[in-house]
């Protein structure tokens, strides 16, 4: 299991969406308050963010190391602003490997991808079905073993197939549900929006006059966080926060 988050709104730097509150996804890393499965998050991490410069793709950073153990905090974190970015720590689930391959945003250029659950049976059921149904290049892209980055290619392989970028997230969890149980909390953002799943952990979102948070728990103390029901498709822009039934 893992501990992630979103944000959409006025340009912050990478250090303070990782660090700011007590409760920030730094602290998650070492001491998780909601977390269901596992208790700490010492499997790696990343963060991706996308520029002001339009059409840019964005750019990201990972690592299997702890975030707490990443010269990247401090060095280059606190000089980087963005008004959209994806971040995780990981706790790996086996037989996973601890590698940086694993570790969450994936990206394919255009989008960032991050999973916090687990699948029942990936390794060698449900992963070698779903890489069947993957066109030759998207099933090609993958380089690592980790869930996560099957999830995302089944993303991609629905919008490919036509399918907007919320249909083809929920398309993705009711496939795999339809195969075996699993966690499956979501969270794709393409620089205008934020779109995730709550299926089986904990979820969060929160709106202020800087911007729009979804999180896997909540990162400070205030009470404008609202909890997302499990079975929900959240999607946040600029202006609005929706939450439906998946």
């Amino acid at each position: 299991m893992c501990r992630h988050l979103g944000y959409l709104g006025e340009a912050q730097t990478l250090a303070s969406a990782l660090t700011c509150g007590p409760t920030s996804l730094y602290h998650q890393s070492y001491q998780p308050r909601l977390q269901r499965h596992g208790t700490v998050n010492a499997d790696g991490w990343g963060i991706g963010w996308f520029t002001d410069r339009p059409g840019d793709g964005p750019a990201r950073h990972r690592s299997a190391r702890p975030i707490w153990a990443d010269p990247f905090l401090t060095d280059v974190a606190p000089h980087v602003r963005s008004g959209c970015l994806v971040a995780a720590v990981r706790s790996a689930t086996p037989p996973a490997p601890i590698e940086e391959t694993g570790a969450a945003p994936f990206t394919d250029g255009t989008l960032l991808f991050s999973h916090n659950g687990a699948v029942d049976g990936f390794a060698d059921r449900v992963g070698p079905v779903l890489r069947r149904t993957l066109a030759p290049e998207i099933e090609g892209a993958i380089v690592g073993a980790a869930d996560s980055e099957v999830l995302f290619a089944c993303v991609r392989q629905a919008q490919r197939s036509g399918s907007a970028l919320p249909d083809a997230v929920a398309q993705t969890a009711h496939a795999v549900l339809a195969m075996a149980p699993a966690r499956l909390n979501l969270l794709v953002g393409d620089a205008d929006r934020l779109i995730a799943t709550a299926l089986g952990d904990t979820l969060f979102t929160r709106r202020s006059d800087q911007g729009a948070w979804v999180a896997s728990e909540p990162t400070d103390e205030l009470d404008d966080w609202t909890e997302v029901p499990d079975g929900s498709l959240v999607t946040v822009t600029a202006d609005t926060t929706t939450v439906v039934p998946l």
